[in-house]
């Protein structure tokens, strides 16, 4: 039997429900106070917060531990167990039923407000249900709004499965009232810059791994360890995955289940927030009074949110013939051990490819669609052309294999679907005389050269974040576009030497399973084969007469991010110094590329996102181009102008 539903919603054709139907036909009171009584996992034993806690303090790993630090620094146990405990009661949840209903009917009145629908494949729910009973349970959505770990404990809540404990980054837990009632809905704080810490990481690696030991509740983290500024699946954070994993390669627990889930956002909640983040300006501090200031955000509408929860995924039946788990025999389980070079290998491929498991469950709106056609249109374009532009790339995406949402033909009129995505995101298009703009924000008095650049920037990635929500559909066939040179016949093998090329410069920007690159290539060459846009023969790929309009858009959707590295590059060959300190570098490139729109010498406004700026630099790290090294405490980089300059050249081959 299925997840137990105190109601039965309608089902939709692509198997989703909307949880928020019956919630505007019946008491939020009563579905926040009904009973709830989910299926837990078949081996925890029952335990309370503050016995978890005791069980983490009593550990022989954190014993070991404090035992290291106390010959390492001098100082006494005592002392050290105390400043354990309190990292301790600082860190953990404690979850309670009470504060779950508290939630739940707040965020019911909330939810019903905000979005028009939230929907999920109960299917997904049902594997779920199953898995928690059979094994310890990850929970690994994507992350793209402070929103997404309050919808998945009200679906959870809503569905009687077991109400999950998440990992939260400490800055929620100084919201005075807010972070108590998280704290008591399932939240452990974790510190961001937690450095060499030694006692931190021992006290969170043994939290996390005793909650998954004892099964005490499912776990929640993001791979991606931050919220996505750009809306783009953002390269995989490994420290959680290691921890979580590590009961398993212990023989600790028989099996661990990984549970990717999608939350798509036909409208996001932080979209104007983000785009300036992006832009250098600070990011707003987490406090209660913000929260309650941010209150005119509730009365707007964010259309609907999909919620995808996969197959589970075992890592048991992964690790088989991967890694040898004879090396765990040799150290008692409650010591520490570095993992293996296997290991670590194995748990980064497999990070990878829990974030496209995310990916290929994402569902697309019509917007997603037409902010791609937008941003090749930054001067208007007429709505009937937007239309027009906007259905053929649904044809292509579907043939790529897209899940998208659009209503059918018999309710609602594809015109009257373009129409209702223009006014749901008013802040960032307006429709006048039937042409299509992006909206730039208005501000008191005449406005600089400098001021037009950054408000023109500012609504550019506004509508760069909506396509960025679809661009992993397009990537691998957009990379196979770019790499065939000539619109002629290209030899196969000097393309895919081109794609790989593009695939290890892209890697922090699309999220990319490390070692797969002749996979990847296969994939983009057949989806391009298989829509009829390219013909291959053992040596040659080649266009076919008809191809030539995709690869032209393939290319265009490529284009910013291909400009934004291109003029990094200029400012570290162009950069007097060598060397520069992390802090300087988002204000002196922000400079350098500002001067450049003034001058016409660039077009594409994404060469402003900061997060963009970060990525080549972790390119040119990875590729190194770019030493990194720490000079009191700050980030200190050193080019190798020659090497940037190789890169650049074999960048602009390519395009050229």
């Amino acid at each position: 039997s299925g997840p137990r539903c105190i109601y039965q919603p309608r089902k939709q054709a692509d198997g989703f429900f909307d949880i928020l139907e019956e919630r505007r036909r019946s008491s939020d009171l009563s579905h926040a106070f009904r009973t709830f009584n989910p299926q837990p996992f078949c081996g925890a034993t029952p335990i309370s917060a503050a016995a978890l806690n005791r069980m983490v303090l009593e550990s022989q790993y954190l014993s070991y531990i404090i035992q290291e630090i106390m010959v390492e620094c001098d100082e006494p146990r005592e002392a050290l167990l105390e400043e354990a405990s309190v990292l301790l009661d600082e860190m953990s949840q404690n979850l309670q039923l009470g504060f779950i209903r508290l939630l739940g009917f707040a965020l019911s009145k909330v939810f019903k407000s905000v979005f028009s629908s939230i929907h999920v494949n109960e299917d997904g729910l049902t594997r779920l249900q199953q898995a928690i009973q059979e094994y310890p349970v990850i929970l690994m959505p994507n992350h793209r709004s402070y929103v997404d770990f309050l919808v998945l404990s009200y679906i959870m809540f809503t569905y009687d499965l077991s109400i999950p404990v998440i990992a939260a980054g400490i800055p929620l837990m100084g919201m005075k009232l807010i972070g108590e009632i998280f704290r008591r809905s399932g939240a452990f704080f974790i510190r961001r810059a937690i450095g060499s810490d030694k006692l931190y990481w021992a006290v969170l690696s043994e939290y996390v791994r005793t909650i998954v030991r004892t099964g005490y509740a499912p776990l929640e983290f993001y791979v991606e360890g931050l919220r996505s500024r750009t809306l783009k699946s953002l390269t995989p954070k490994l420290g959680m995955m290691h921890m979580v994993l590590e009961p398993f390669f212990k023989g600790e627990v028989f099996d661990i289940s990984l549970v990717p889930i999608s939350i798509s956002y036909e409208r996001v909640l932080e979209e104007s927030l983000l785009a300036h983040e992006l832009l250098g300006v600070p990011k707003p501090k987490e406090t209660t009074g913000a929260l309650l200031k941010a209150r005119t955000v509730l009365k707007e509408d964010y259309g609907c949110m999909h919620v995808c929860f996969g197959n589970p995924v075992s890592v048991r039946d992964l690790v088989k013939g991967n890694i040898n788990r004879r090396q765990y025999n040799l150290v008692a389980r409650d010591l520490p051990m570095k993992p293996s070079k296997e290991t670590q290998e194995f748990v980064s491929g497999l990070a990878h490819m829990i974030i496209r498991l995310q990916e290929r469950n994402v569902v697309l709106s019509a917007w997603n669609l037409m902010a791609v056609v937008l941003l090749q249109n930054l001067q208007g374009i007429d709505l009937d052309l937007l239309t027009h532009k906007t259905l053929w790339l649904r044809r292509l995406a579907l043939r790529f294999g897209a899940h998208l949402m659009w209503p059918s033909k018999d309710n609602v009129s594809d015109s009257e679907v373009m129409s209702s995505s223009v006014s749901l995101h008013h802040s960032v298009v307006c429709c006048e005389r039937g042409r299509v703009y992006l909206m730039e924000e208005e501000g008191p008095g005449p406005v600089t050269q400098e001021e037009g650049v950054f408000r023109r920037a500012a609504a550019v990635l506004m509508c760069a974040s909506y396509r960025n929500q679809a661009v992993h559909v397009f990537t691998r066939p957009a990379m196979v576009a770019v790499a065939m040179i000539t619109a002629a016949r290209n030899r196969t093998d000097d393309v895919f030497h081109h794609f790989k090329f593009l695939l290890e410069l892209f890697s922090n920007e699309f999220v990319l399973i490390p070692g797969q690159a002749v996979q990847d290539f296969e994939e983009g060459c057949s989806l391009l084969q298989q829509s009829g846009v390219i013909g291959r023969s053992d040596e040659e790929i080649y266009v076919r007469d008809n191809g030539q309009e995709i690869i032209i858009f393939l290319r265009a959707i490529l284009q910013p991010f291909i400009e934004s590295y291109q003029v990094v590059f200029r400012y570290l060959c162009e950069e007097s110094s060598q060397t520069f300190k992390e802090k300087m570098f988002s204000n002196s490139i922000r400079s350098f590329i500002v001067k450049l729109f003034i001058s016409g010498e660039v077009e594409s406004y994404e060469c402003l996102s900061s997060d963009l700026q970060k990525n080549v630099l972790s390119a040119l790290l990875r590729m190194a181009a770019v030493t990194k090294t720490t000079v009191d405490d700050q980030n200190e980089f050193r080019v190798n102008k020659s090497a940037v300059k190789r890169i650049w050249d074999m960048l602009s081959k390519i395009m050229d």
